[in-house]
């Protein structure tokens, strides 16, 4: 299949990758030329602008964008994509904003698709978790570029518009709290009474057989051995968005998440410069999954 791919950045240019070694042909634009001379060598066909991306007969776009971008390129798109078309918004978006993007897409004759897309810069490899929302008939009809991007069992439709981002909004909200409790408890190992615990080997013995063993872990455990100090890390932690989403979409339905809430929290906290060892943790966890700078002041 073709598939017109609007940026390619961290995400959006491994999965640019992995759909030409699929087989697709991937058609992109991104401002960056670093991203474009990656791209470029990855088999990948960059063009020049929106209209020379439809010129080639591309009737899929997927958008790989920071959610504030959303509503602008949206805009440009529907300026000069034919009726018919397919957009899918592959990012982090609000599930709230999806549902009135795609009744706006829907006016224009284009069906708007929300992938909620999950697995950093190690999807790479591994692939993507995918949670898919939006027209059924359409989404089947996608399904080769789903199973191209996802490993096995890793994608699957969840129901009308907003529901794939909503399922990943919630399950960022859930790697909050997880993150969180795995910081807390090595910090709880670093400054407890018993001194000089050596944190990666307690996390390795953590791996094997135990019921916290996770991939979270198993990268806390890298973090560590590279950094057993965390040495030139800050601890602030930026929040994505998503976790604030599912909160105030919490206490709409008056539901109580209470460690989800703490998690959170802790994050805004290390903004305004209350940081420890858990926070430094947390930031280097970042940096391993997400390619998520370290510090405030990185990009």
């Amino acid at each position: 299949m073709k598939v017109g791919f609007v940026g390619l950045g961290k995400m959006g240019g491994n999965m640019s990758k992995r759909l030409v070694e699929s087989g697709h042909s991937v058609f992109a634009l991104d401002p960056s030329i670093d991203a474009q001379e990656n791209a470029k060598s990855n088999g990948v066909i960059l063009c020049k602008g929106r209209q020379d991306l439809i010129s080639n007969n591309v009737y899929l776009l997927w958008l790989m964008i920071p959610s504030q971008f959303v509503d602008a390129e949206l805009e440009e798109l529907l300026a000069v994509v034919p009726k018919n078309s397919v957009i899918v918004d592959g990012g982090n978006s609000d599930y709230r904003l999806t549902i009135k993007r795609a009744e706006n897409c829907k006016k224009s004759g284009i069906t708007f698709i929300d992938v909620g897309t999950s697995g950093g810069i190690l999807g790479a490899k591994q692939g993507y978790a995918m949670m898919v929302g939006g027209d059924e008939q359409v989404v089947n009809k996608l399904s080769p570029i789903f199973d191209a991007l996802a490993p096995p069992n890793g994608w699957a439709y969840f129901g009308k518009s907003g529901s794939g981002h909503y399922v990943k909004m919630v399950h960022k909200a859930i790697e909050y709290g997880l993150m969180e409790s795995y910081a807390e408890g090595y910090n709880l190992l670093k400054d407890g009474p018993f001194k000089n615990i050596d944190l990666a080997k307690a996390g390795k013995v953590w791996q094997h057989g135990s019921i916290i063993q996770s991939l979270l872990n198993d990268l806390f455990v890298k973090a560590l051995e590279e950094n057993p100090n965390l040495n030139g890390i800050d601890g602030y932690v930026k929040e994505s968005g998503e976790a604030r989403w599912a909160l105030e979409t919490a206490k709409d339905y008056n539901v109580k998440t209470p460690a989800i809430d703490a998690s959170f929290d802790v994050r805004l906290k290390s903004q305004k410069g209350e940081t420890n060892f858990a926070t430094k943790l947390l930031a280097a966890m970042r940096n391993k999954f997400g390619g998520h700078a370290i510090n405030k002041e990185e990009k």
